[in-house]
């Protein structure tokens, strides 16, 4: 074992004589608790102080060995904790049962001391070792988005160069003139905004599914369809909600931002785009990039650069996936380069639906779900409109 704190080992038994022959085998090498039945058992687990391992007996009175296991397995904060039986059971169905409930060793009385302590140490150094791998685990996870660390874990992503072709939906999104933002602002101030707005935004990639592809600068590229994919029309879907609830996010950043003193407020560009790709492990085995290239990546990347600040463009296909469930505007056909014809875009306004309402301009925005609003918002929302009237016939 590894030099520092002594780890707790927590004995459970009934018997005085069986517990003080446990605490004298243990007590040279650990911090040594008891507890004579197993509701005490329990109380000494779930509290701040919880054992690195409990030594349990089968046989005792009003709750035996096993119902104690069961209820450690069923407590968030103790179905971590390992638990070893040592009891005079020796029959093969009993310690068939023990291991079924989760119980990582069985050891029948009489016991070898020797015994005891080696196997003791193996399980808390293999639960160690656990511990350690979780937690680099966890660190490189931040390098990764969520799918992939998923898709990695599950084995669908291979770690070796390899490559396919898919149908996906590509996200793309800049912040309009951020170089000369950045200029106007302290240091400390531009990495409290970026912070603030890569933090929110992948918060809402992560809920709807999207696999982050990479930052570029202050632009974000997302994509839908791989690893995980819920069908064409799904991800279409999926990938459109995401961006119009990143829309309405950055509208409450804005006040944030303001509280901090930025007065200037980001514009986001966003384009969408559906088509086949190539998807993959890109590079060498030293280095792999999983990430898409094609055409549909190089369109959503046009789309942006298109659209409105505030608003979200995408393209023909993707909005024959969406269908009517959003609320579009057609737009003028671009001619793009790389492209043979001229590219029929939409402009993605809301959600369809009777009640809902949004109006994106240069110097005003407006999102309102009239079905979900209450008697006193109605009543705000049309007095603020009244007065907006009343101004906007004055000028």
């Amino acid at each position: 074992m590894a030099d520092g704190p002594k780890k707790t080992i927590l004995i459970v038994d009934d018997t005085p004589e069986n517990l003080q022959v446990l605490n004298d085998i243990l007590e040279d090498e650990y911090r040594v608790k008891a507890a004579t039945s197993g509701d005490k058992a329990l109380k000494i687990c779930s509290s701040d102080m919880p054992p690195d391992m409990v030594l349990l007996d089968v046989m005792m009175p009003e709750m035996d060995g096993y119902e104690v296991l069961a209820r450690l397995k069923e407590g968030e904060r103790t179905k971590g904790i390992p638990v070893m039986f040592v009891t005079a059971m020796a029959d093969g169905e009993d310690e068939a049962r023990g291991f079924a409930l989760g119980a990582i060793d069985y050891v029948t009385k009489p016991i070898k001391p020797a015994v005891v302590l080696q196997r003791i140490r193996s399980h808390l150094e293999l639960r160690e070792a656990q511990r350690r791998l979780e937690q680099l685990g966890l660190q490189y996870s931040s390098y990764l988005a969520p799918e992939l660390a998923r898709g990695i874990q599950t084995g669908e992503i291979q770690t070796h160069v390899g490559n396919q072709r898919k149908k996906l939906t590509i996200f793309f999104s800049d912040i309009q003139g951020f170089t000369p933002q950045t200029e106007k602002l302290e240091p400390e101030d531009m990495s409290f905004l970026l912070n603030s707005y890569f933090e929110s935004m992948n918060e809402i990639i992560a809920r709807y599914g999207g696999t982050l592809d990479k930052y570029m600068g202050d632009a974000i590229l997302v994509f839908f369809g791989d690893p995980h994919s819920q069908g064409y029309e799904k991800d279409a879907v999926s990938c459109i909600s995401m961006a119009l609830e990143m829309q309405d996010r950055l509208q409450e950043l804005r006040s944030e931002w303001q509280k901090h003193g930025i007065v200037d407020p980001l514009q986001v560009r966003m384009g969408i785009a559906t088509g086949y790709c190539t998807v993959g492990n890109f590079g060498s085995r030293h280095k792999l990039d999983y990430t898409i290239i094609g055409s549909p990546v190089n369109l959503a990347s046009r789309l942006q650069s298109y659209a409105r600040a505030g608003t979200v463009l995408i393209s023909e296909e993707t909005k024959g996936l969406a269908g009517d469930r959003f609320r579009c505007v057609a737009q003028q056909p671009i001619q793009i380069k790389g492209f043979l014809s001229a590219v029929n875009t939409w402009l993605v306004e809301s959600p369809h639906g009777e009640g809902s309402v949004r109006l994106d301009l240069e110097h005003a925005s407006l999102a309102v779900d009239i079905d979900l609003l209450s008697a006193e918002e109605r009543a705000s929302l049309s007095a603020a409109l009244s007065e907006i009237e009343r101004k906007l016939g004055e000028t």
